[in-house]
């Protein structure tokens, strides 16, 4: 008969092992390595039942097992000292403390999904992961963040594969008190709860669960409640799933309602509100929206756009899309349908649409652009590597008309791993042993040279066998869902070879990753996966998106060659990849291999978890590769380049074909001609010689390659780039009871409502002769008409530079002028001295811009005129 209810009795624990119960209860565990070696010992049968998660292992270890290592001295000892450890980490000063009172004193770190650990299933894929690393590193930092997200049922899915080798999908239900999660009570017990209105009216509740990611809080808001009718019950149920309705009811329930609880949180316990909102994707951007409902309800109101300025200045937003078909995109009409229901009640319809308004040419009036009300609601914008900074200019472009592409107010930080996550045991011990490191955050990577290339190849060795071992485990199991049976499954006791080149791809399966590049000639891969002398074998993992049918037919192209007998102990396909596989995949491969579209690649730090456990890197030059590839620390697969001007225009057809065969060319060449004999050195597979050169490789990967990809170094600069300037301005803008915020308003609208009569009248120059020379210095004047606002309101520059064939200017410096002389009714002369340097086609240009201390970049409102 079947239970009508489910929850856990955990075993109550002695005094003495008390610590256990803290250990567990704070998600540090999934990255402290002590602590997991720790739990592990207590009693190795029951960790591998427990899946490796202290929390569900101490909901199922005996009270009289307890009783029995309590009774040991050493055991308590250890448990005593790792409890008195994580104290001294949640509570001592760290590199934030350091920065001085004008660090923001908390900051808000929104995203739809976030990938801490296996047993807490809230994420699908790079997005997820780097929201976790982003987490985990500021808590080693001591950055005070809030981490504030949706609690998933079932969170993504589980990926299996039936015997025809198409992906299938199942949703196990995460059972909310078998999870390292506390819910968060008022202070009579009962449940907190956000509430927000819906249409018809309905209502959707949600309670808000609490997880402990080191020092940083976990904000998880969950929708399946009592109170809830079954379809509000329904909005937490999966990661991305459902139609544009469900889909819109995750996003208004993370933006709108993570705002509630965090003032929920706030209220509680006494955290301070955050000075900060950092939107990690555009799927939490409606928390603009209820941050400007706060301030119009504040008992001094605000107007909408007084609101708007107060909620812009301290609002980071970062883009992780390379391609405008992956932003979330609503029928206007259906925003309008919720929000007219309530949502923000006093808050303008009509101004809430036009916050995601496609209102640049070539876009769809009748849409509602997530990534662009993202834009307009922070005052500062990053993409997550330099090639994608430069494609997420391009993209968005059309928001700020008339500046040009490089001054389009959206920077870079890149992306990173956080290394005690990712990093191998074996690869920290070595750090211990061989750089004197006391932790695995503070190595001295540059030592990576001293160590010698015997042990550095021996290591890399164990971390392949360590691989195998797991391969076969998984491969075994997956052969046996898809209906084989062990008398059937021998082979995979042979899979893989210790001691044959092992390269890995892992990640989602949309189309752009091409998941099939290798697959282009299959006879010229079985070929390299069997050669002679220098053979390679492949691991491979990947999960397509349910509703992808074109992924799912990527899948199961793959997994149909390595069924083949002939390669089948060559090349593997192992469904369900998750952070638990991950765990062994990355530092077990001796090459990372990624071929995306380029440059649709946002990122990619896959290959950053495999550089950090000393392997190589075989990529297109996109995402973190395309900065950070130096020629010694893997291979650059060539690429028949688009320019990111041009990334959005899918490929069809036999320019398709063409390029996927050009590609594909290329990666088997470098993999047989280079990589391979690389690998094997002038003996071959089997000499017994350590390749020198591969090891070499290894040694300067680890040197540079280990503070780089580091997710503490891109913490540090958001910190620096982002989050400080971002809490200056929030501060600045909340003066005076928001007399900023009121003043900015009011000079942006008196800006804007001259802006028409702004004109550069006419420019003229002195000083230079009919033949300039460099170093030659000319005064360059323009004549401009303010048009009713006075000098102090704008700032006139001078551009100058070489010229491209169609008189553009390229690479232009740019030069304030000053006024030079006032000509009455609203006129007046601004000039600049120049110097020329540089020789060829030259020119100059005269323009004008908003100026306001309140303004974070020129282009900040949009309004330029040009000579």
């Amino acid at each position: 008969m079947k239970a009508i209810r489910r929850f856990s009795v955990r075993t109550v624990l002695p005094d003495a092992l008390e610590p256990l119960g803290r250990l567990a209860a704070n998600l540090r565990w999934s990255w402290h390595q002590r602590t997991l070696r720790l739990f592990e010992e207590l009693d190795p049968q029951l960790w591998q039942q427990s899946r490796r998660d202290p929390a569900s292992f101490l909901g199922i270890i005996s009270a009289e097992r307890l009783q029995q290592l309590a009774a040991d001295p050493d055991v308590v000892s250890r448990v005593q000292q790792l409890g008195a450890d994580l104290d001294n980490y949640l509570a001592e000063p760290k590199w934030y403390q350091s920065l001085g009172s004008d660090a923001p004193a908390s900051i808000a770190y929104f995203s739809p999904e976030f990938g801490i650990t296996s047993a807490l299933p809230q994420y699908s894929g790079g997005l997820g992961i780097l929201a976790g690393d982003h987490l985990k590193a500021a808590s080693d930092l001591g950055v005070p963040l809030i981490g504030v997200g949706l609690l998933y049922q079932s969170g993504y899915f589980r990926q299996w594969l039936s015997r025809d080798a198409w992906q299938q999908e199942s949703y196990p239900v995460l059972h909310r008190d078998e999870v390292p999660l506390s819910l968060l009570r008022e202070s009579d017990g009962t449940p907190a709860q956000v509430q927000l209105p819906l249409p018809d009216g309905r209502q959707l509740l949600a309670r808000v669960w609490r997880a402990d990611v080191g020092r940083v809080p976990l904000l998880l808001l969950d929708s399946n409640v009592p109170d809830n009718d079954q379809a509000a019950r329904g909005v937490t149920d999966r990661l991305y799933g459902g139609g544009g309705e469900h889909r819109l009811q995750q996003e208004l329930l993370l933006g709108m309602g993570g705002v509630k609880a965090l003032r929920i949180f706030e209220r509680l316990t006494g955290t301070p509100a955050p000075e900060v909102f950092h939107t990690n994707e555009g799927h939490a951007g409606f928390l603009g929206v209820e941050r400007i409902r706060e301030l119009m309800h504040a008992p001094e109101p605000l107007s909408w756009d007084e609101a708007l300025m107060a909620t812009r200045a301290g609002t980071v937003f970062t883009t992780h899309t390379p391609v405008p078909a992956g932003i979330d995109r609503f029928e206007r009409d259906q925003i309008a349908h919720f929000f007219n229901a309530g949502l923000a009640p006093g808050v303008p319809v009509d101004s809430i649409l036009a916050l995601g308004h496609e209102s640049y040419e070539g876009g769809d009036p009748s849409v509602f652009n997530m990534a662009v009300m993202g834009l307009r609601l922070a005052q500062r914008a990053n993409g997550v590597a330099k090639l994608h900074g430069e494609v997420s200019r391009s993209m968005f472009a059309g928001l700020w008309p008339g500046f040009d592409q490089a001054e389009v107010p959206i920077g870079s930080i890149t992306n990173g791993v956080h290394v005690p996550t990712w990093v191998d045991p074996q690869i920290a011990q070595l750090a211990k042993e061989q750089f004197g490191a006391a932790s695995i955050l503070d190595p001295e990577w540059t030592r990576a040279h001293d160590v010698d290339d015997a042990t550095i190849w021996q290591l890399r060795r164990n971390l392949r066998s360590q691989l195998i071992e797991d391969v076969r485990r998984r491969v075994r199991a997956a052969w046996k869902e898809r209906g084989l049976t062990d008398a059937e499954l021998s082979w995979t006791d042979s899979v893989l070879d210790p001691d044959v080149l092992t390269i890995g791809f892992a990640r989602r399966v949309p189309t752009y990753k091409r998941l099939t590049l290798m697959l282009r000639d299959p006879q010229r891969l079985k070929a390299l996966l069997l050669h002679p002398t220098h053979p390679i074998q492949l691991v491979i993992a990947g999960k397509s998106h349910p509703a992808d049918e074109e992924g799912k037919r990527m899948i199961q192209d793959l997994v149909r060659f390595t069924d083949d007998p002939e390669v089948r102990h060559r090349i593997v396909f192992l469904p369900n990849y998750d952070i638990a596989m991950a765990r062994t995949l990355f530092p077990g491969c001796d090459v990372w291999l990624n071929n995306p579209l380029r440059p649709l690649e946002a990122c990619g730090t896959s290959g950053m978890k495999a550089a950090i456990n000393g392997g190589l890197n075989l990529s297109v030059l996109d995402g973190w590769w395309d900065e950070m590839y130096d020629g010694d620390n893997g291979w650059a697969i060539p690429t028949a380049d688009r320019s990111s001007a041009d990334a959005g225009r899918p490929l069809t057809g036999p320019e398709a074909e063409h390029r996927d065969d050009v590609e594909s060319a290329a990666l088997y060449d470098l993999l047989e001609h280079t990589v391979a004999p690389t690998f094997y050195g002038p003996g071959g597979t089997g000499s017994g010689t350590v390749p020198a050169e591969w090891a070499a490789m290894i040694k300067h990967t680890l040197a540079t390659l280990g503070p780089a990809v580091s997710a503490e170094r891109m913490v540090a600069e958001y910190v620096q780039t982002l989050y400080r300037p971002a809490g200056a301005a929030d501060r600045g803008i909340r003066a005076a009871d928001y007399g900023a915020a009121r003043e900015l308003a009011s000079y942006a609208d008196r800006v804007r409502a001259c802006w028409d009569s702004v004109v550069v009248e006419h420019v003229d120059s002195a000083g230079v002769d009919d033949s300039p020379r460099i170093g030659d210095t000319m005064t360059v004047t323009g004549y401009v008409d303010l048009g009713g606002l006075a000098p102090e309101d704008v700032c006139v520059e001078a551009a100058y530079g070489r010229l491209s064939g169609s008189d553009e200017l390229a690479d232009a410096t740019l030069q304030p002028m000053a006024v030079s002389q006032d000509l009455g009714s609203g006129r007046y002369s601004y000039t600049a001295d120049i110097t020329i340097g540089q020789p060829g086609a030259f020119g100059y240009t005269v323009r004008i811009f908003p100026s306001h201390e309140g303004l974070a970049s020129k282009a900040e409102l949009g309004l330029v005129a040009e000579a």
